[in-house]
């Protein structure tokens, strides 16, 4: 009798371990429904599920000088502003690229800036196929969340089991702190487009 208690007691044990053990190792809803990712680099093209998209430009800046309601702002942040240039374009038909996120070395994540307001140059960006858009992201990030960073470019803010490009910020020349060797003591988002360095 004393051994089929023990027997069941040592089973019972037994399931409660490999219970517990199934529970918290499972995916989390979040993970199994997350953004399926497109890997690549700065300057290669990146073909997401309904869109391409090519980074071609960071440019880091101190200030950012824009034009809102016909008044120019001069705006400022604790960290750096990174001004992204992409190179956007549909690939079955038309379609909106509405995310933009800075995935730091540590995975800290920023999302685009929303003190712009409402600009044609920045996200939602409409594209078509066939047709190249340029299109912007603008983030504020510290400037030890630069080197070995990660755009991430999706067509919706919260797409489920849909692509996301994540694009690695590798073209950024940077000092031996990680930060960037060129930063702009002020850049304008209204001026044309030749501006500032990769």
């Amino acid at each position: 009798m004393r051994i089929r208690v023990l027997g069941n007691l040592v089973v019972l044990a037994a399931t409660v371990a490999l219970s517990y053990g199934m529970q918290v190792t499972k995916p989390h809803y979040a993970d199994l429904t997350a953004p399926i990712p497109v890997d690549g680099t700065m300057h290669d093209t990146v073909h997401a599920r309904s869109f391409d998209v090519r980074l071609d430009k960071v440019i880091f800046a101190r200030q950012l000088k824009t034009n809102q309601f016909g008044q120019e702002k001069l705006l400022t942040t604790s960290g750096l502003w990174a001004v992204v240039t992409t190179n956007l374009t549909a690939t079955a038909a038309s379609t909106t690229i509405a995310d933009g996120t800075w995935q730091g070395p540590t995975g800290l994540r920023y999302h685009q800036t929303e003190r712009l307001g409402y600009r044609q140059d920045m996200p939602p960006h409409g594209v078509d196929p066939g047709l190249e858009k340029r299109g912007l992201f603008v983030f504020e990030v510290p400037p030890d969340q630069i080197d070995g960073a990660r755009l991430l470019i999706s067509a919706r803010q919260f797409g489920p089991l849909d692509a996301q490009a994540r694009i690695s910020v590798d073209g950024v020349p940077t000092g031996t702190d990680g930060q960037p060797v060129d930063v702009l003591p002020e850049y304008d988002l209204d001026a044309p487009p030749l501006q500032g360095k990769t």
